[in-house]
Order: structure tokens, then sequence, then C-alpha cells
């Protein structure tokens, strides 16, 4: 048990969220099946879209208006644009108002490579002013209830970063009416790599323009547990934090957050029944969403993160049977004898069940047995 903080939720500009903790734009893992789960698990204020671009909006692309597809049980939230054309920002902008945006983020801090070579993401703070003048362009497009947000690093690389580069550019956005500023504590030459610095969103929190401004500044990395977002705020005096990676396999961290910053203590364990559902209601999303096959196919991608806590990690079954089903009906069938206390591993490692995966001897959709997913 800590001393709560005794947070408030975050508020945008005229946009009051529900707690202070914000899901992260995360290229391939923020589309609307993933923001819809993790925001039934409570704790999540706002919720980003991927990296969209105002070209392949407003050219009617298929894969670009999926990454924006919202609903109605995904409120409030933010669509995310990247790109290094005001005009063209500003049109995605107007774009993203007339579409269900709540909030609309500019992206300033996206490190790689395909983004920053055409001079939009992290290669931004390359040029403050074209950045800022970015910002206008778009504050002045969006209508006065949609406030306008900017996610930017530290700098380009260690001497951006000791220049100060990430507050030089936090005071001119909001000059120009951007009304909250989330900062990944690490550089563009960092990319993931090594640990958040803490004390470099602690600068931009504590830059005098933009405390003059009232812009609350949120912090982002290495938010795994409800302890790491509490240290984050009173280490460096943010308003909210931004998790991104650190929901991959905890999703539940956000209520679990919000709890010790509110109550001084975390919530009550996640229950293994819950974690497993949480994954089997994911995948029923993206195929109601996407399709079965794309389903099946990021499922597979995924299930090394999602199960990297199911049963303390010890979850080989679960995952080998994802992993290796060629349909829908075997990775439910996967996730159907996990749920079901069928086969899998202790928390020690050892075998769980001597039975093979899937009920049915582990057989495939055409009778083959996958000698794969049985279990040793």
């Amino acid at each position: 048990m800590i001393s709560p903080l005794r947070v408030a939720p975050l508020r945008i500009g005229p946009v009051t969220l529900e707690t202070n903790l914000l899901l992260a734009p995360i290229a391939g893992w923020c589309d609307l099946a993933w923001r819809v789960t993790v925001r039934e698990l409570g704790g999540v204020g706002l919720a980003c879209t991927d990296l969209l671009s105002p070209k392949g909006l407003l050219c009617g692309s298929e894969a670009a208006r999926d990454l924006a597809r919202t609903n109605d049980l995904d409120k409030p939230v933010g669509m995310q644009l990247y790109g290094s054309d005001p005009a063209a920002m500003a049109d995605g902008a107007r774009w993203c108002a007339d579409h269900g945006a709540a909030v609309v983020d500019l992206n300033m801090g996206c490190p790689v490579n395909k983004i920053t070579k055409k001079d939009s993401g992290s290669k931004l703070m390359c040029d403050t002013p074209k950045a800022v003048r970015i910002a206008e362009a778009v504050r002045k497009a969006l209508p006065e209830s949609i406030p306008l947000t900017a996610k930017m690093r530290l700098g380009w690389d260690e001497e951006a970063a000791a220049a100060g580069c990430a507050s030089s550019l936090a005071v001119g956005l909001t000059k120009v009416g951007v009304a909250a500023i989330t900062v990944h504590g690490r550089t563009t030459e960092q990319r993931f790599k090594g640990q958040c610095r803490r004390e470099g969103i602690r600068r931009v929190v504590e830059d005098a323009g933009v405390a003059a401004a009232g812009v609350p500044v949120i912090g982002n990395g290495d938010g795994r547990t409800a302890e790491d977002v509490v240290s984050m705020m009173t280490e460096t005096g943010c308003a909210g934090v931004m998790i991104g990676r650190g929901a991959f396999a905890r999703p539940w961290v956000f209520a679990e957050a919000w709890s010790l910053l509110t109550t001084g203590a975390v919530a009550a364990p996640v229950a293994e029944a819950r974690k497993i559902e949480t994954v089997r209601r994911y995948f029923e999303r993206m195929a109601e969403f996407r399709g079965e096959a794309h389903a099946v196919h990021v499922l597979r991608q995924k299930i090394s993160w999602l199960g990297k806590d199911i049963n303390r990690g010890h979850c080989r079954a679960l995952k080998e049977g994802v992993r290796v089903a060629r349909s829908a009906r075997e990775v439910r069938a996967a996730i159907e004898a996990w749920a079901s206390g069928g086969p899998g591993e202790r928390e020690d490692g050892g075998s769980r069940g001597s039975r093979t995966l899937g009920g049915a001897a582990g057989a495939r959709a055409d009778g083959v047995v996958d000698r794969a997913v049985t279990e040793p």
C-alpha cells in the first residue's frame, strides 16, 4: 500500500478523460479490436489509432481507413496523423474530425526509417519551425471542440536531447494551440533500446513556456506495471502516462495503475480465466472487424506477447497451438483447450496434462495429427 497521488482525470483542452492513462499508437498494435479489448479491462482514458497518412485517408485507401476505423465502444479516440506537408496534414485532420476523432494527434516521435525518410515522425524534431507550421495549420483546420496534441521524443540524437530539443519544440507547439504533449523518454537513435530517460521528460514538464501555457505533459516509455506509472509521475511531474509496449502482455496494467494512483493499492490480480478470455475476445473482435483469415494471421504473430503473463508465461501449449493453427476453428480449439484446463505447463514449467492440444488428439482440420502441438 502506498499513499495515493490523488490524481485527477486528465483534461485535454475541452475534452475530459475518465483517467489520466492513454493507450499509445504503436504500428500494428492499435487496431480497433485491440483498443476495444484493452478499454474493456478498465483504466484507459484515451486510446489512439495507428499512424494515419492524410493522403491515404483522403484518397480512400482501404488500408488507411481501416486503421482509422472506430465504433461506439471506442470512445474517446485519438487519431494520429503523420506527414510533412502542412496543407495535407490539415486536410487529414478535417477528415479525422468528420469521422469520429475526439482528439487529433501529430506524430513527431516515430523513429522508423520509412517514416523519417519522408521527413515525418521524429525527423520533424530536426526542423522545429516546420513542425510548428504543421501544428498551426492543423489547429486552424480543426473545430474548437477537438483538441490537437503532439507526441515526440527527446530529440534525434544525444546532442539534440542535451540541447533541449524537446522543450524548444514543446514551447513552439503550445504557442499555436497544441493542448497536450506526450514525450517518449528516448532519442530517435535509441529507438526502443536502453532505458527511458525520465529526466528528459521532466525537463519538458518544468519548462517555463510549457508550464505558463498550462499544457499537460504526458510521460511515455517503459510503463509495464502500475508501480512504473506511479514512479513516472512522481519522478517527472507529468500529468498522465501513455503506455504502449507494456500493454502487449499486460493490457490490464491500466486498471491496476489507475487503482494504485487513486487508492494507493493495486487492484486484485487478474484471474487466469480473465487472461485467456482477453485473448479470446481480441481474436473474435479481429475476426468480426477484419475477417477470420486476418485474425488467424495476427494472433499467430502476437501470441508470444499475449501469453507472457498467462500462467506466468508457462503456456507453451497454448502458444504452439495458436502458432500452428491454420484456421479460425483451430485457433478457437487451442484457446478452448487451455481455458478448459487441458494440456499445458504448471507454473514450475512441468506438464499440466498429458493430452494433446486441441481435444481431438491435436488433429488439424484435415484429420492429420500435427505433432508440433502434441505435448511430450
